[in-house]
């Protein structure tokens, strides 16, 4: 699906913000879209208090735009906080509230969760936030269901991000929700940045790899696996191909990819269909085959289990093959 109409983005900017975080959902939303064949967006980066901002870089930026433009907004974001303990104002909070009851996207990227937690916005949805916090945000939101091993969470119209680099995550997710896989991963390689990270993929490796393993030897592997997707692949092959045993491949993988075996090809392989129900005119059980499912039936439950949305659905929504 490509937007055909203008959608505004507003960006909420606040005392001490981190330039990193502000500069995230600016530079996607903000990336000048003619160039990749679709529409733009109309970013604005707004403030309560308009005037200059200080921020965390020890200078401060001049905010124009105050908070009446989230009465308009298509789209708001959090883009973090500046503290977990230190609360949004009442003016942040109702604006956000008033937004949201409206229909406007609600977008919450690393700590900017708490934020709209604290605003009731994610009263019964799932989120989730940077881990460091993961406690706090559970003790202090118990309506909220936790999830602190994803990279980002999609509510349908309420996202949320976990920490610092996988708000490139979700910000590049609500771009191939407007705009399809082509947009958002031609943008991701202007941005030199992975095309596409699966939201449900762990935040965080809780422990590095270890210095004494090569973990060169998992490259030849996962190469191959990468040409092969529509072939019947087993953990017991790969770890042939790595010249290792089935349990030190998968111990390994998992430390190196931050997810199983199993989930990260169920990952590619979805990835795949995405792009040809966004691309190509083919029929489902020829986009299953191609995208190496057993059966239409398999991939069709698959699907809708990872995206809440099934293929044929999907296809109406994204298909970016269509005259625009």
């Amino acid at each position: 699906m490509t937007l055909l109409c203008e959608h505004t983005v507003a960006i909420v900017a606040y005392n001490n913000i981190s330039l990193f975080h502000l500069s995230i959902p600016c530079s996607i939303f903000g990336e000048d879209l003619d160039r990749v064949g679709a529409r733009p967006y109309k970013v604005t980066v707004c403030t309560e208090t308009v005037g200059l901002v200080p921020t965390l870089s020890g200078f401060p930026i001049e905010i124009k735009q105050d908070l009446s433009i989230l009465e308009t907004a298509d789209t708001v974001i959090v883009p973090a906080w500046c503290d977990p303990d230190i609360p949004a104002s009442t003016a942040l909070l109702n604006a956000l509230r008033r937004a949201h009851a409206r229909g406007a996207r609600m977008v919450g990227l690393c700590l900017g969760a708490f934020v709209l937690a604290e605003a009731g916005i994610l009263d019964g949805k799932t989120a989730s936030t940077h881990w460091v916090w993961a406690n706090d945000f559970a003790q202090k939101y118990p309506k909220v269901n936790f999830d602190n091993d994803v990279l980002y969470i999609d509510e349908g119209n309420v996202f949320t991000s976990a920490g610092a680099a996988a708000a490139i995550d979700c910000c590049l997710h609500l771009l191939r929700r407007d705009h399809g896989a082509d947009i958002a991963n031609s943008v991701a390689r202007r941005m030199v940045v992975a095309p596409h990270r699966s939201g449900g993929q762990v935040q965080y490796i809780e422990k590095p790899i270890p210095r004494h393993i090569d973990s060169n030897r998992l490259e030849p592997a996962i190469t191959w696996a990468l040409k092969n997707l529509t072939k019947p692949l087993t953990i017991d092959e790969l770890a042939s191909k790595a010249s290792m045993s089935r349990r030190n491949f998968s111990r390994l993988f998992k430390k190196a990819m931050g997810t199983t075996f199993t989930q990260w090809l169920l990952s590619q392989r979805l990835t795949i269909a995405q792009q040809l129900l966004e691309t190509s005119n083919h029929n489902i059980d020829r986009i299953a085959n191609q995208s190496g499912f057993s059966s239409s039936v398999s991939f069709r439950q698959q699907f809708l289990a990872a995206f809440s949305i099934s293929p044929s659905a999907y296809r109406k929504q994204f298909k970016s093959s269509e005259p625009q």
